[in-house]
């Protein structure tokens, strides 16, 4: 794939191949080892089309492609896209009785990611892997996995992690208000 693309539609997994072969040969060749390679080094984002033809496919000597079906295949490629996205805080689980959380911080706030056009401009935040505030009394530091919206996304930075600060108080009791006093309607 030529520099500044990546593919966004993959082309079918499997495509039929006719061999024709002496029996014994036939025997030998499992489908795993037949593989169309297809060239994309000059393609562009307007073809979405390849053809296959029997030279893409690599055969043992003695054996010989007789049809390959489909006879072309569809592969979308997109322009290689950077954006800087949010990453927001995922918690679990709730503190001690008495305790809430008072405000939680990330670091970084954001990270840089790449991929195809599309799904950059789709993408809204990262969220880190759950961090369980289960049972705290104390403010605590984390260290959780930044998670990308997409799999086809990946980072600019090597940075994947995400130090999470939660700061815990204690929580306030709220007095219960009396019941407002009924008003009779005046004659």
């Amino acid at each position: 794939v030529p520099a500044g693309l990546e593919i966004v539609d993959r082309p079918a997994a499997r495509i039929d191949i006719t061999l024709r072969a002496p029996n014994r040969l036939l025997s030998q060749i499992g489908p795993s080892e037949l593989v169309a390679v297809i060239d994309l080094e000059r393609a562009t984002v307007l073809q979405q089309e390849y053809p296959l033809n029997r030279s893409m496919i690599a055969v043992p000597p003695g054996a010989e492609v007789v049809k390959i079906a489909p006879s072309k295949v569809t592969i979308k490629l997109e322009k290689t896209a950077e954006a800087t996205i949010e990453v927001h805080t995922t918690l679990r689980g709730r503190p001690a009785a008495g305790f809430r959380i008072a405000r939680t911080e990330i670091e970084p706030s954001s990270v840089a990611i790449q991929g195809p056009e599309s799904r950059v401009l789709a993408a809204v935040a990262a969220t880190t892997a759950p961090v369980d505030v289960t049972g705290l009394t104390e403010s605590t530091v984390f260290d959780a996995d930044i998670i990308l919206p997409r799999p086809d996304l990946r980072f600019v930075s090597p940075q994947t992690r995400a130090r999470v600060s939660v700061f815990i108080e204690e929580a306030l009791k709220t007095a219960a208000k009396p019941a407002p006093k009924k008003k009779d309607a005046a004659p």
